[in-house]
């Protein structure tokens, strides 16, 4: 599933290829994605410049000259840029067509992506709690929020109503950079352990975002390149192999539906 760092690399990826230029036309070949691709968004945005690319969470934002166009990547999305005579292969849902002769094409093969027009600022659109890179998020925030919690520390970082972003490959890695394991409940953090995941969660994304996101099945970048983060995981998907820090064996256990690995040497 694209988490941040994918958005994020899909942000800059297109952003100098359609920043300045006016949406010739949307073409949406398939409305049934996660939520139906409204009729009236091809009237709406066709004729306006893209004035500004912005992220907000795991939302793609363009910012036009009446409004602003949100896509988000759902479990399987990309989006690329291509020359608009390009044919479409299977799962080719929406041409964002631009007046260079390009096209902004959405694929998503198992339609659990989103497309949504607001005529007003995208700060309108349904509010999101702080992202890891802003400065609400730090470690006094989230040691706070995490003072009567039960939860597992994993969950709650996965919990997109205290923090957006931070989804199930990169929570590994950071709580593992933090040395702390994934099932603690959250109130047994110290302020010390809230500081170091807040730094280690930075510092995984960051790391992530500078080498295109982590591709482990569906997801390639604008430019149709896959990510390599995967290749600097520590824990995840990692399970029975031998922890590259301390040679113990990686474990695994779900949460939540989700998975979760961890070593038992170096997180306590």
């Amino acid at each position: 599933m694209p988490e941040l760092p994918e958005v994020e690399t899909t942000r800059r990826g297109i952003e100098p290829h359609a920043v300045g230029r006016r949406v010739v036309r949307l073409a949406v070949h398939e409305p049934r994605l996660r939520w139906p691709v409204a009729p009236a968004m091809r009237r709406q945005v066709a004729g306006q410049r893209i004035l500004a690319i912005g992220r907000r969470a795991k939302y793609l934002l363009f910012e036009l000259e009446r409004g602003t166009l949100l896509l988000h990547l759902g479990m399987s999305g990309s989006l690329r840029v291509l020359p608009a005579a390009t044919a479409r292969t299977p799962h080719d849902h929406v041409d964002v067509v631009l007046d260079s002769g390009q096209s902004l094409r959405f694929n998503d093969p198992r339609r659990f992506g989103s497309l949504h027009y607001t005529a007003g600022p995208a700060h309108e659109h349904p509010s999101l709690a702080p992202e890891p890179f802003d400065r609400r998020f730090n470690a006094e925030y989230l040691w706070s929020i995490t003072r009567r919690r039960r939860v597992a520390i994993k969950q709650l970082l996965m919990n997109s109503h205290l923090v957006v972003g931070v989804g199930n490959i990169y929570a590994n890695e950071a709580l593992f950079r933090a040395r702390i394991r994934p099932q603690r409940q959250a109130r047994s953090l110290t302020r010390a352990e809230a500081a170091r995941l807040v730094r280690a969660v930075r510092t995984v994304l960051r790391a992530a975002i500078r080498v295109g996101g982590t591709t482990l099945r569906d997801y390639v970048g604008a430019d149709g390149a896959a990510g390599y983060f995967r290749q600097k995981l520590f824990v995840y998907e990692r399970a029975k192999q031998a922890c590259r820090i301390c040679r113990a064996q990686v474990r695994h256990l779900n949460q939540g539906q989700r998975s979760s690995y961890y070593c038992p040497t170096c997180q306590t």
